[in-house]
């Protein structure tokens, strides 16, 4: 890597801590109650070393193939570290095995299929040891607008989907995860957000995380709860858009 790209990762990190912490004073939060997730789809296993060496040690990744690759370069890069993978991508049913062997936790469960087949995946690599931790944490996808063609569990079937992966042992139920749809007004999708991450907290209260808010809108979703911010852009850069 170069001292150039080390330098630039540097002043984009920076650049975005800064907004965060900004973003917290405004609503009159703790700045550490805002973690920052590092979205790090398409970008070299390189930059992700560098990111560590930085301080960050959580990286969400959207690709299944692409992840996994990644996570072993990175191990061979650091291999002292022990960065946390989220997934942040939609996940199809058979690609479950692929990612449970590495991932920290899972933060697009959207129906109760993808839940039985991530739950028997994670308890079948945990019983042939390629898992070391019995049980996988995950936060269910929520639509604000309830399409279909962008993934998530439309309000009115949030908390059936909730009673059901609280219910299967090889998951472990910690939050809601969301993406502001394109066009809509930032504040009224993220107050809907919210409000459907009360109501999940209310029937299950260790469901307390609330992953939103990317690099254009995470000020907005500070302001209205979030716990997790996912950034991607602000980042690493602009990155050239690949096939799934």
């Amino acid at each position: 890597m170069s001292d150039e790209r080390r330098a630039d990762l540097g002043r984009r990190l920076t650049d975005v801590r800064a907004r965060i912490a900004e973003a917290c004073a405004a609503a009159g939060r703790d700045p550490a109650e805002v973690a920052l997730l590092a979205v790090t789809k398409t970008i070299p296993a390189a930059d992700v070393a560098a990111l560590i060496d930085l301080g960050l040690d959580a990286f969400g990744e959207n690709r299944a193939q692409e992840a996994s690759a990644k996570v072993a370069a990175v191990a061979g890069l650091r291999p002292e570290a022990r960065p946390r993978w989220h997934f942040v991508g939609n996940l199809q049913r058979n690609k479950a095995r692929v990612v449970v062997p590495w991932v920290t936790r899972l933060e697009t469960v959207d129906s109760a299929r993808l839940a039985n087949a991530v739950d028997a995946a994670t308890r079948k690599a945990h019983d042939d040891g390629s898992r070391a931790e019995p049980v996988l944490p995950v936060l269910i996808q929520y639509s604000v607008d309830g399409d279909p063609a962008r993934g998530g569990v439309a309000d009115d079937g949030l908390l059936e989907l909730a009673s059901h992966v609280a219910g299967l042992p090889g998951l472990d139920l910690r939050g809601l995860m969301a993406v502001a749809p394109l066009g809509s007004e930032p504040d009224r999708a993220f107050a809907a957000i919210a409000a459907a991450a009360a109501r999940l907290r209310a029937e299950h209260p260790g469901a307390h995380e609330l992953s939103a808010g990317m690099s254009g809108d995470l000020d907005v979703a500070i302001r209205h709860g979030s716990t997790v911010v996912r950034v991607g852009t602000a980042l690493v850069g602009e990155r050239a858009l690949t096939s799934r």
